[in-house]
């Protein structure tokens, strides 16, 4: 067992570090090489979870932890964009020039666009603000932060609050590393069960042979019957008796026992072997 509980520790480990390592390359790196490292993250993930031993649902736990991942990375993504414009931005009072809208594409959201010009006339450096709705007129004023540099988008001060996007970051790491707990505990009820299942099937092998030694020893009494008691045989059946009575050459007894089970060469009526 704690072999187990440190098998998921590392593995929840691995998790996170995989994360935080597509988090820091997803500026750097290209998008197909992005895909590569995920699918190899994917197999790894794969052949690590089998280990558990809940082999049903491996693939299914796989793909959800690979997606939480990819979620998790993608809002933390969002987070650190907001949190630099916080605190390399500039927050000034710009107006409106003009507004686009996305495509229309069937019943899909489709996102506004704006670009901001100063009051001197010159145009808010970086892309179009965007919102995920029409909130805005052209020529209305807004105040939004700028970013010097002209990388990011800017914003409304209530847009560049991170607070959201690092926590939807951290849920989505938590579920990619409670798919992983939630795997090993699974494994761990595999395992017990099959130790359960092959400790019954001991009973079974060890309380049959019992028996067979019990009809070729215990003397027949003045009727001619070999009477043992089922409470010896708790996880036998009477007609399983039967059947390895028939096989030691003997029929059970099926009326008048007493409570017992009786087994002859000749019976009233023979107990149904199984």
């Amino acid at each position: 067992m704690a072999r187990r509980v440190g098998w998921a520790a590392g593995f929840g480990c691995y998790v996170l570090a995989v994360i935080a390592g597509m988090f820091v390359l997803t500026d750097d790196t290209r998008l197909a090489v992005q895909v590569a490292l995920w699918v190899v993250h994917g197999v790894l993930l794969f052949l690590g979870i089998k280990k558990f031993g809940a082999r049903e649902s491996s693939s299914y736990a796989t793909l959800f932890i690979v997606i939480v991942s990819w979620l998790a990375v993608g809002v933390a993504g969002m987070a650190r964009e907001d949190l630099t414009l916080q605190q390399r931005g500039k927050t000034v009072t710009a107006t409106v020039v003009s507004e686009r809208l996305d495509p229309s594409d069937g019943r899909k959201g489709r996102n506004s666009y704006y670009t901001l010009e100063h009051e001197d006339g010159t145009r808010v450096p970086g892309p179009e603000m965007r919102t995920t709705s029409d909130l805005y007129d052209v020529g209305q004023m807004v105040t939004v932060i700028e970013d010097p540099e002209a990388d990011l988008r800017p914003q409304t001060p209530g847009q560049a609050d991170a607070t959201g996007d690092v926590l939807g970051a951290a849920a989505f790491a938590l579920a990619a590393v409670g798919s992983v707990v939630w795997m090993a505990w699974r494994g761990a009820m595999t395992e017990r069960k099959a130790a359960e299942v092959a400790g019954r099937a001991r009973l079974w092998r060890e309380q049959e042979e019992k028996l067979r030694e019990a009809l070729r020893a215990y003397p027949a009494d003045r009727r001619g019957y070999i009477r043992v008691s089922p409470r010896e045989y708790p996880d036998l059946t009477h007609g399983r008796a039967a059947r390895i009575a028939w096989e030691e050459g003997l029929r059970a007894e099926a009326v008048g026992n007493g409570g017992a089970w009786r087994f002859s060469e000749t019976v009233i009526e023979e107990v149904p072997h199984r």
